[in-house]
């Protein structure tokens, strides 16, 4: 595809500077943690569940932001703000791994290569007993994926980095090791909160869910690499949570530019990007609700995939 015009693309000193909007959001959703934690559970538990529930989507998503080059010119210095996670359940750096395998988009929706996919080998699929299949198809719906879907992906993940841990894997050892004194302080933390264990548990699910809504349909199987992610035209609360990372292709197209320069550079440029991913596109969230809530958006078993190169 020809370059993006020069007054779209990054300062040529960007990876010189602090970005300072994202990380005033980090320490602002940092403080919204401890608010709802501290401040909001003795006077209204449901709004300190709620709110602790969308900083918690948003820490997953500046973790994103984290992990392709932001906000610290330093990776480490960047890395060091969200190493300790409070979501609890996916370690950083195995997140960070994952995701950047995930960014071949020559393998998008692979289901062996590509470590996001939702798609499964149809051979594996076939042998699969009936309840499993039944409750992976229910998974294909947007109503499954927000309430199973956060454990089944986390029992999938945890069994694949347990197999890799059994093997010896130095690095999915690393990120483990390095992860649980962070959940040893989390725990600590809401232990001395007047919020209770059980109701932050629920608040880490709950934003896993709201997580599954990006995720449901950021990617289709398509011959065509480019045709595979998604556009999500949506301006709203989700988009803000998300960071912007609704606007998929532009995302996958350009990693390293931060997420509030993305809605401008879809919108000088939104025509080029739809005939990029073939026009995978939807209007809104409420668009895809509306249209996958209770109906599955594609099989579990990949429509395309080949075991051939």
């Amino acid at each position: 595809m020809p370059p993006l015009p020069q007054t779209q693309r990054l300062p040529a000193d960007r990876a010189h500077r602090v970005e300072w909007v994202t990380l005033g959001l980090y320490l602002g959703c940092v403080g919204a943690v401890l608010a709802s934690l501290f401040v909001l559970a003795p006077w209204s538990l449901g709004l300190a569940v709620v709110v602790l529930t969308l900083a918690l989507v948003l820490h997953s998503s500046i973790s994103h932001e984290v992990l392709h080059g932001h906000p610290f010119p330093s990776r480490i210095a960047s890395e060091a703000l969200v190493l300790v996670n409070p979501g609890l359940f996916v370690p950083y750096l195995r997140f960070r791994d994952t995701h950047l395998a995930h960014h071949q988009d020559a393998r998008l929706t692979d289901p062996y290569d590509d470590p996001e996919s939702n798609y499964l080998d149809p051979g594996v699929w076939e042998v699969l007993p009936r309840p499993l299949r039944w409750i992976l198809a229910w998974n294909n719906t947007l109503a499954g994926r927000i309430v199973l879907g956060p454990i089944l992906s986390q029992m999938a993940f945890m069994r694949c980095d347990w197999r890799a841990i059994r093997q010896g894997d130095a690095q999915v050892i690393k990120g483990w090791l390095l992860h649980l004194p962070g959940v040893a302080l989390v725990l600590g933390v809401v232990w001395a909160a007047p919020m209770g264990l059980g109701w932050y548990l629920l608040a880490c699910y709950a934003a896993l869910s709201i997580l599954k809504i990006r995720t449901f349909l950021e990617h289709q199987a398509h011959v065509l690499s480019r045709g595979r992610t998604v556009i999500v035209e949506d301006r709203g609360l989700l988009a803000f949570l998300f960071l912007n990372n609704n606007l998929h292709v532009v995302h996958h197209m350009h990693p390293r530019v931060p997420w509030y320069r993305l809605p401008r550079l879809y919108r000088a440029n939104a025509a080029r990007y739809l005939a990029c991913n073939e026009g995978y596109r939807y209007g809104s969230y409420r668009e895809v609700f509306a249209r996958h809530f209770w109906r599955a958006k594609d099989p579990v078993a990949h429509p395309l995939w080949s075991p051939d190169p």
